[in-house]
């Protein structure tokens, strides 16, 4: 079992990384292979809908960025993670457009995949960015991986999100549950529902 993990946002190890990475350790502690993919800090295509990739190949005419190596990828991947930093309310641009791309030009790779979307925000935006990289799936039939909370984590400078203890937990049951669904569709044997850990609430007014 595997998850593709994709790092959209421009910052390499940033927050958004180190959410991804809380999720990646903990899929490993499960039994789950993961890999993470940076979208990197170049321009990307949006789709311009030729559909020039449907019927034939499965790769995008616009072979100047990573979409295509993610379709690639996604052809040995049981499971999608997308992580994105919040910008006024959204989710990063150059996210977008490679989701919007690859979801049509690699459609059989991604059908009926477990997917979810995981948001990093200074303040406030994160949920509406997080439900817009999320729509997407419900259209390809990709069951959508649900956590104890929103998949929401919090920090503005590189590194603050470490302070996001709630956040952390997060990630961490997102994962859990996760690896429980793959383990649950390829018949492996496991428990009724997730383990899940004792909760540890964090606000942000004391």
């Amino acid at each position: 079992m595997k998850v593709l993990l994709i790092n959209g946002s421009p910052r390499r190890q940033g927050n958004t990384y180190l959410a991804l990475q809380e999720v990646a350790q903990q899929l490993e502690k499960q039994g789950v292979e993961s890999e993470l993919v940076w979208i990197g800090n170049k321009p990307v295509q949006g789709c311009i809908a030729c559909y020039k990739c449907v019927g034939g190949d499965r790769r995008c005419v616009f072979n100047d960025d990573l979409c295509n190596e993610v379709i690639a990828k996604m052809a040995d991947c049981d499971g999608l993670i997308l992580g994105s930093p919040v910008y006024w309310g959204q989710p990063a641009g150059p996210l977008l457009s490679l989701q919007q791309r690859m979801l049509v030009a690699g459609k059989p790779y991604f059908v009926g995949k477990p997917a979810a979307a995981v948001c990093l925000c200074r303040r406030g935006g994160a949920t509406a960015a997080f439900q817009t990289l999320q729509m997407p799936f419900q259209m390809l039939n990709m069951p959508i991986v649900t956590s104890q909370y929103w998949n929401i984590a919090y920090g503005r400078e590189e590194g603050q999100v470490a302070q996001d203890v709630e956040g952390l937990q997060t990630m961490r049951t997102l994962a859990n549950n996760m690896a429980w669904l793959l383990k649950k569709i390829k018949g492996i044997e496991t428990t009724d529902v997730p383990e899940y850990e004792p909760w540890t609430p964090l606000s942000f007014i004391r």
